[in-house]
């Protein structure tokens, strides 16, 4: 969706209710404003999809200045709206965190499962509008999409049923990242993915399950890309750098995965370390490995 993004560091980010992973209660998008979410309600509905402009009661709910509701060829409910209201307080998490990567990035991404890839992605591509980031044929069938410089917004991984299967949050931190690790270790069966690094947005992370079935993501070091010059490519190296042993997909899949984190480390795949300012001290030395890299590419 051209200049929309996902909710990002606003009062209302995340709702919580009952609801199971068999389905979203709604994903909302948000766009620059009224002008924007009146093209895209006129351009859903010449994709013949219904629009609906949701009530002043539920958008003072969600703490927004207008929306309005769609679905998804599957069903899911999507909220569109503008004039999101800024918290005059800082951000005060639960327990001692550095806080999450948010702002012009949006809230992190959400990863939906779909029983078809070919079903929605006409519908996320051209009509919404989504960018492709990347895609991934193996062990499993899954599609990126970005919306601003985050690698990726928003995936469609392809399961043989509908749903939502993650939403990830990124940390300021990577011992933030860590510490949840050991917190979440304490309790079996709350550990779904291990800590690991992905291959395509670097991003540091572990997948825990909650009690309503879906995963979160929580994740540290996702890449920044120029959404204008992005070209999307399809990744063979699998979806994981190192680590992410995952617990839920079936048992062809995990051992093609482990095979293929086997031949990154084999062929000596690696990405440097994404960092913002702040969160580093450069250490003295120089890495011949990067000096090397940085030479084949011209940099």
């Amino acid at each position: 969706m051209s200049g929309c993004a996902p909710a990002t560091s606003r009062i209302g980010r995340v709702s919580a209710k009952t609801f199971s992973a068999c389905s979203s209660s709604s994903l909302g998008w948000e766009v620059a404003d009224a002008a924007a979410l009146d093209q895209l309600a006129a351009r859903l509905e010449t994709a013949g999809v219904r629009v609906e402009r949701q009530p002043k009661a539920l958008a003072d709910a969600r703490r927004v200045q207008e929306l309005i509701a769609f679905v998804d060829p599957l069903g899911n409910r999507l909220e569109a709206f503008h004039g999101a209201e800024i918290a005059a307080e800082p951000f005060r998490p639960g327990r001692a965190i550095s806080g999450f990567r948010t702002g012009p990035l949006g809230m992190g991404h959400v990863v939906l499962t779909v029983e078809r890839v070919e079903d929605v992605l006409w519908f996320y591509q051209d009509v919404l509008g989504l960018r492709l980031s990347d895609y991934m044929l193996e062990p499993f069938k899954i599609y990126f999409f970005h919306v601003n410089p985050r690698h990726h917004s928003f995936a469609v991984l392809e399961t043989g049923t509908n749903g939502i299967h993650h939403l990830m949050v990124e940390l300021y931190m990577l011992d933030d990242v860590g510490q949840a690790y050991d917190l979440a270790s304490r309790e079996d069966g709350r550990i779904a993915a291990t800590l690991g690094r992905h291959t395509n947005d670097f991003m540091t992370s572990f997948y825990s399950r909650t009690p309503s079935g879906f995963l979160v993501e929580y994740g540290w070091g996702g890449r920044s890309i120029d959404p204008d010059s992005w070209k999307a490519v399809e990744m063979t190296h699998g979806p994981s750098l190192w680590g992410h042993e995952r617990t839920w997909i079936p048992a062809d899949q995990l051992a093609q995965a482990r095979e293929m984190r086997g031949r990154a480390a084999l062929e000596g795949q690696r990405q440097p370390v994404q960092v913002i300012e702040g969160n580093y001290t450069l250490a003295p030395g120089t890495c011949p490995w990067w000096d090397a890299t940085r030479k084949v590419g011209g940099s």
